[in-house]
C-alpha cells in the first residue's frame, strides 16, 4: 500500500493546477477507493480510529453526491491529505525496513551450544517435536508488535529449520474462526467463547521449579525429551532460546544462531538415543475373532475405526500445524455431559450442547439403540441372542419393512466371527468425534476392553425417550 500513498499524493498535488474537470472527477473516485480499502483493512486489524479517519476520508472524496467545499477550501484540504499520506508512506518504509530479516546460513563456527539451556517442565507443558512456541515472562512491546503484524516473518523462519512457530495470542484468534473452541468445548455459548483468551505466559504455570521463572524473559521454547522424575511422574525437558528487541544483535541474526542451535542440540539428542540399547517387549498376536480387533483408541495412524472423512473433517478443525496436545492444554473441556435425547422419531438429539443433531445411517443407529437398551452392556461372542431385538429396532427405523440386504446387515453385525460389528462401532465413534472432542464423546459411544463387555458410558439418569 505505501506506493499507492505517493501515488495518490503526487495526483492531490497536481489538483492545484489548472487541470481539466475529468481530472478531479478521476482524483475522488481513485481516492474513494483508496480510502476504502485502507479503512477496511484497519478495520480487519482492529484499529477503530484509524478505520473511522480512512472511513470519513471516503466518504468526502466520493464522486456521487458532492460535497462543495469551493476550490480554495478544496485546495488546503488536498494539500493537508497529501502530506498525510507522505508521512504514512515513510512510516510504512521505516517500519518495513526495520522488520526485514534475510534468511541466510550462518558458517558453523561453533560445535555445541553457547550453555546449558534446558528447564524442566511438567507434562503438561509438553509441546510436540515440531512446534516452537514463543514464550514471555515480561512482555516486549517491539517483539509483540512484530509478533502479531508480521507472523510470515517468523513461520517463514520456522519452516526454514522445520517447525511450526505457535504464538498464543493470534492462535486464540485463529482457534475461533476455526471453530476449535466449540468443537472442543460444545457447551459454550456465543458469549463464553468470545471471552476465551490466553498470555504468552501461559506454559509458565507448568514450570516444575517456579525459581526457574527467572531464567525466562521472551524467547521460545520446544520439548526435547521426556523424562521420569524422582517422584515416578513425566517431565517435559524444554530448551529456552532468548530473544530480545533491545539486543545490538539485530532479531535476523538472533534467529539464525537460534536455529543453528537448535540444528546442533538436535543431532546431539539423536546421537544419545542412537546409543541407547532398545528392546522390543511386545509380541505379536493372531487375530480369531471381533472381539480381537476390537480397539476403540485411534491414533493418527490407525483408520480402521475411525472412517475416512470424519477423519477429515476433525482434521480442519485443528489449526493447522497445531497438535491436539496444545490444543488441550489452551482449551480445557471438562465433564458437563449433555442429555442424550431419543425423538419420538428416533432423532439423537443433545440439547445441551446447543441442540446438536447426531446422525447415523439406519443400520447404525440401529446398533447404537440396542447398546442404549443394554446399561449392563453386551458381549460380542453373545450378539447372536440380540439378532431378534436388532432387527425389531431396525423395524421401528425403517417401517417400510425390511429388505433382504438389510436382513442380510443384521446377520453380519451379529455375527461375531465378522469385522462388522467393529465397522458399525466405529461409524458409531465417528459420528460423535466428528462433533466435539473425545473428552466427552467417550462417554457417548460404545466402548470396552477386549474379552469383555462393550457399553456406552453415559449415566442412564442422562438418557431421554420421548
Amino acid at each position: 500500500m505505501k506506493h499507492i500513498y505517493l501515488i495518490l499524493a503526487a495526483m492531490m498535488l497536481l489538483c492545484l493546477a489548472p487541470m481539466p474537470y475529468g481530472y478531479f472527477q478521476l482524483v475522488r473516485f481513485v481516492a474513494m477507493i483508496v480510502f476504502g480499502l485502507m479503512a477496511y483493512r484497519c478495520y480487519q486489524n482492529q484499529k477503530m480510529v484509524a478505520t473511522w479517519v480512512f472511513g470519513a476520508l471516503a466518504l468526502l472524496f466520493q464522486p456521487i453526491y458532492k460535497i462543495a467545499l469551493g476550490r480554495v477550501v478544496w485546495n488546503v484540504v488536498d494539500v493537508i491529505v497529501a502530506i498525510f499520506l507522505i508521512i504514512l508512506f515513510v512510516f510504512e518504509w521505516r517500519r518495513e525496513k526495520g522488520e526485514y530479516v534475510k534468511f541466510e546460513t550462518l558458517p558453523p563456527d561453533n560445535d555445541s551450544p553457547a550453555s546449558d539451556n534446558r528447564i524442566e517442565f511438567s507434562l503438561k507443558g509438553k509441546l510436540d517435536s515440531d512446534e516452537l512456541l514463543y514464550i514471555a515472562n515480561e512482555e516486549n512491546a517491539e517483539l509483540t508488535r512484530l509478533l502479531e503484524s508480521k507472523p510470515e516473518i517468523f513461520e517463514g523462519w520456522g519452516q526454514m529449520i522445520g517447525f511450526h512457530i505457535i504464538y498464543l495470542p493470534l492462535l486464540m484468534k485463529r482457534l475461533k474462526d476455526k471453530e476449535v473452541v466449540k468443537y472442543r468445548a460444545p457447551y459454550l455459548t456465543e458469549a463464553e467463547i468470545g471471552k476465551t483468551a490466553i498470555d504468552n505466559d501461559y506454559l509458565l504455570q507448568y514450570l516444575e521449579h517456579p525459581s526457574d521463572r527467572g531464567k525466562i524473559k521472551q524467547g521460545f521454547i520446544r520439548t526435547e525429551d521426556i523424562r521420569r522424575g524422582s517422584d515416578g511422574k513425566d517431565k517435559a525437558i524444554n530448551r529456552f532460546y532468548p530473544l530480545s528487541s533491545n539486543s545490538s544483535e539485530p532479531i535476523a541474526d538472533q534467529l539464525h544462531r537460534i536455529g543453528k542451535q537448535i540444528s546442533i542440540e538436535k543431532n546431539e539428542h539423536e546421537r544419545l538415543l542412537e546409543s541407547r540399547d532398545s528392546y522390543d517387549d511386545w509380541g505379536n498376536y493372531e487375530v480369531h475373532n471381533a472381539d480381537d480387533r476390537f480397539n476403540s483408541q485411534i491414533s493418527e495412524e490407525n483408520t480402521d475405526d475411525l472412517i475416512e472423512e470424519v477423519k477429515e473433517r476433525i482434521a480442519k478443525l485443528r489449526q493447522r500445524g497445531i497438535s491436539q496436545y496444545i490444543l488441550e492444554q489452551l482449551i480445557h473441556p471438562d465433564d458437563r455431559l449433555s442429555r442424550l435425547v431419543i425423538t419420538k422419531d428416533y432423532r439423537i438429539v443433545l440439547p445441551d450442547y446447543q441442540n446438536m443433531e447426531i446422525k447415523m445411517e439406519p443400520i447404525v443407529k440401529a446398533v447404537y439403540l440396542l447398546f442404549l437398551n443394554h446399561p449392563e452392556g453386551i458381549t460380542f461372542k453373545s450378539l447372536p441372542g440380540y439378532r431378534e431385538e436388532l432387527a425389531d429396532i431396525y423395524t421401528k427405523l425403517r417401517p417400510t419393512g425390511m429388505s433382504d440386504r438389510a436382513m442380510q446387515s443384521i446377520e453380519d453385525v451379529t455375527n461375531p466371527l465378522l469385522n462388522s460389528i467393529n465397522e458399525k462401532c466405529a461409524r458409531i465413534r465417528g459420528a460423535f468425534v466428528g462433533e466435539f472432542d473425545d473428552y466427552m464423546a467417550k462417554y457417548y459411544y460404545i466402548d470396552g476392553k477386549r474379552g469383555e463387555v462393550k457399553k456406552i458410558a453415559l449415566p442412564r439418569d442422562l438418557v431421554v425417550w420421548e
